[in-house]
Formats: C-alpha cells, sequence, structure tokens
C-alpha cells in the first residue's frame, strides 16, 4: 500500500477516534423540538426557537478498508478505502435565524486504484488520463466534497424557509445520497445506479438553493452549474449557475416518507450539451419493540439523453436490519447500460440500453458499538447474453472489509 495511503488512513481514523455514538445517519423520529430533519443528509441540524439560544458542532465519518475477488476477464481485485468526513458548525441569531456551515471531507482521490474503486458494471467520470472509469466506482472529489452555507429562518414551530449556497454541495436533484442513507451506510460500494437519475447531483458546483419547508411537506429549488466536478483534480472552482433542479419530500407518517426530483443539467460532460434527470424514492424507518431497527429505501431514477441514450432508467431496492453488533444487509438494482457504455466487443444498437442486475447481500459485525466493524458481502450479476462474452457470463464478487465510523455532537 502506497505510503500516502497508508498515512491518509490513519488520519481518517484518528479524525473519527473520538465519535461517542455508533451511527451518523438518523430517521426524523431522532430529531428533538431544538432541530430539524435534513433529508438530503439524514441528520438533525439545529433551528431557532425564540428565547433559546442555541450552538451545535457535529462531526461524522467512516472509513472502509476493502479487499474483493471478482471473477471474469474484467477481474480487478484490490484494495480501496472509500471514506468521508462531515463537520457541521451552527448558531442561532436572533430568534428566528439559525446559521449553519457544513463541510464534508474525503481522501478517496488517494485510497483508490488509479482505475478507481473495483465494481462491475459501474461507469462514470474519466481517470486523470481522461480514460473512462470502466468496472469502477470513480472516488469522490477530494479533499473537498462539500462546503455549504445555510441560514435557517423560523416563521414558526414547523415551518421554515433555509437558503443556501455552496461552491461545491448538493443540488436539490436526486434522493438522498448513498452515504447517508441508514439503509446504505453499511454498504462500502456506491449504487450503479450512481449517474442514472440517483444520487450523482449531491457533488455539484456552484450551489444556490431555498427550501420552504410546511409541517411535514418540503419543496427545495437551486440553480447550479451542470460542469461535474473532475474526480482526479484537487480543486474548488467555481463558475455561472446554468442548470436547475426542484425536489419535494413528504413525510407520510412517523415511519414513511417519499422524495420526488427534476433537474435540467447543462454541459454536465465535454461532449454532452444537456440532460434531464429524475428520481422517485420512499424510505422506511422501524424501530420494533424486540430492540431490532429495519431501514430500507427505494429508487427510481431515469435520465434523458445521457451517453447518446435516448433515456436510461434505473432501480433500486436496499434495507437494512440492525440488532445490537449486528446488521444483516442487501441491495438489489436493475438498470439500463449500453453496449457503449461498458465497451461490449459484439452487440448491435450500441445506443441502445439493456438491462443488468446486481444482487448483493452482506452481513456487518461490531467489534467496539458499531464504531469498528468487520463485515463480508457476496454480489452476483445477472448479464444479457451478449454481454456475458466479454464478462465471463455472470460474474460472482466476494468481498470483506472492515470499517471505521462514528458520530460526535456538541450541543450547548
Amino acid at each position: 500500500m502506497k505510503l500516502n495511503l497508508a498515512l491518509t488512513l490513519a488520519a481518517l481514523i484518528l479524525a473519527i477516534a473520538f465519535s461517542l455514538e455508533s451511527r451518523a445517519a438518523q430517521s426524523p423520529n431522532d430529531c428533538d423540538e431544538m432541530t430539524i430533519y435534513n433529508y438530503s443528509t439524514a441528520m438533525c441540524e439545529g433551528k431557532a426557537m425564540a428565547g433559546m439560544p442555541m450552538t451545535m458542532i457535529m462531526a461524522h465519518g467512516n472509513l472502509f478498508v476493502t479487499g474483493d475477488l471478482e471473477e471474469g476477464p474484467r477481474a480487478q481485485n484490490k484494495v480501496a478505502a472509500p471514506n468521508m468526513l462531515m463537520a457541521d458548525a451552527g448558531t442561532t441569531i436572533g430568534d428566528r435565524n439559525y446559521l449553519n456551515l457544513d463541510v464534508m471531507l474525503t481522501a478517496e482521490r488517494w485510497a483508490f486504484p488509479k482505475q478507481g474503486y473495483p465494481l462491475l458494471l459501474q461507469i462514470g467520470e474519466e481517470n486523470e488520463d481522461h480514460e473512462p472509469f470502466l468496472d469502477a466506482q470513480h472516488p469522490h472529489s477530494s479533499p473537498i466534497m462539500g462546503l455549504t452555507l445555510s441560514d435557517t429562518y423560523s416563521l414558526n414551530a414547523t415551518d421554515h424557509i433555509k437558503v443556501f449556497a455552496a461552491p461545491r454541495g448538493a443540488a436539490t436533484d436526486g434522493p438522498t445520497a448513498f452515504m447517508h442513507r441508514p439503509s446504505g451506510e453499511v454498504n462500502p460500494d456506491a449504487p450503479l445506479g450512481h449517474h442514472i437519475g440517483q444520487d450523482v447531483g449531491h457533488i455539484s458546483s456552484s450551489v444556490v438553493g431555498v427550501e420552504y419547508r410546511r409541517n411535514k411537506s418540503n419543496l427545495e429549488f437551486s440553480t447550479f452549474s451542470g460542469q461535474e466536478p473532475e474526480p482526479t483534480k484537487v480543486d474548488l472552482p467555481t463558475y455561472t449557475p446554468d442548470s436547475y433542479a426542484f425536489r419535494f419530500t413528504q413525510q407520510l407518517n412517523r415511519e414513511i416518507h417519499a422524495m420526488a426530483s427534476a433537474a435540467y443539467v447543462k454541459n454536465p460532460e465535454h461532449d454532452l450539451d444537456h440532460l434531464w434527470r429524475y428520481s422517485l424514492s420512499i424510505y422506511t424507518n422501524t424501530k420494533f419493540l424486540s430492540g431490532w431497527e429495519f431501514h430500507d429505501a427505494f429508487i427510481y431514477g431515469l435520465v434523458n439523453f445521457y451517453d447518446h441514450a435516448g433515456a436510461l432508467n434505473s432501480f433500486l431496492y436496499e434495507a437494512a436490519l440492525e440488532k445490537e453488533k449486528s446488521t444483516v444487509w442487501g441491495r438489489f438494482e436493475a438498470l439500463e447500460r449500453t453496449p457503449d457504455e461498458l465497451s461490449i466487443t459484439q452487440s448491435n444498437d450500441r445506443s441502445t440500453g439493456r438491462y443488468v442486475e446486481l444482487l448483493t447481500l452482506g452481513y456487518t459485525h461490531a467489534l467496539v458499538q458499531h464504531n469498528v466493524n468487520i463485515g463480508a458481502s457476496v454480489s452476483k450479476d445477472f448479464l444479457p447474453i451478449d454481454y456475458q462474452r466479454d464478462y465471463g457470463g455472470n460474474p460472482l464478487t466476494a468481498k470483506i472489509f472492515a470499517e471505521v465510523s462514528g458520530h460526535w455532537m456538541n450541543e450547548r
């Protein structure tokens, strides 16, 4: 392992060693009267209340170290370390305003192999040699994945208006990002549908937005630059916003909420003039009297004009069932990939998507209160016949991993 990777891992482990609680992701029911639920990050944030000044500082993060064994001629059996660290500081100003600074960091640029995080059927972005990441997940923009300043104005106890700006941050586009979802945070793999109408919008440039929350309904709008950050560059460029997105979230009851979004994205890539992204998602968070907790998410994504295809669809269902030190989890995906995207050697109609499927089952065991975990998973791909020639059939992947994670909060 490279020296810089070893130093990166050590630094991140130290950064989250202060953790007092186990899990970062929360559900709306975890928020008290002094906080408000952020559906984008699955976290409780502060809010202003008359006569009750408050300052809140939070940090949470995780670090995976993974090793896998993939079948087939495209196997890339390498060690990688997906990671993120999020810090959040906010304070009330007067009786109605809550000012908040959110910073999200990662070292994935230095913790992934040059070819990316090994993941069969995954595509998106280019590496430092300007070659597409193929059968691999690209690293997230390092070291700054997000930097957002926001002001939440409380109209009353349940209604709020929030304005926010970020040189790099989350546009109001897509579902809750995979690393924040309670159903997905135990899984080190990014969804295959990451760029197919799902959570690619969680890292956008030059974001300016507004959110209006009325009781259990939440409406968001943002404008941003459609030009996607280059994952292998260490920079924080700003551009003129040329794209926009709407998102609506509805809390259906204490355990279920649903989300829908639509986004127009201008010039996301050098050879693409524009595209449209849409998503629908529903989330369940249930705590049973027996001590078990169940989290799941169903996500549908649609993108038009991406990679020269008229339309590409993606479906995802993931779930996690946990109690004490044990978490059983899984994910099923069905999505369209074109022959050109996957560099399929023998196939007609190169820009028409064909469905590929992936089923993953995993288990995570906590060694120290969910702060230090070990786990394993098995994944099976199901491919069209003309894709199987390049992948050696329907390949199987076995993965083992270690994880350090945690959440810390100070409120006064």
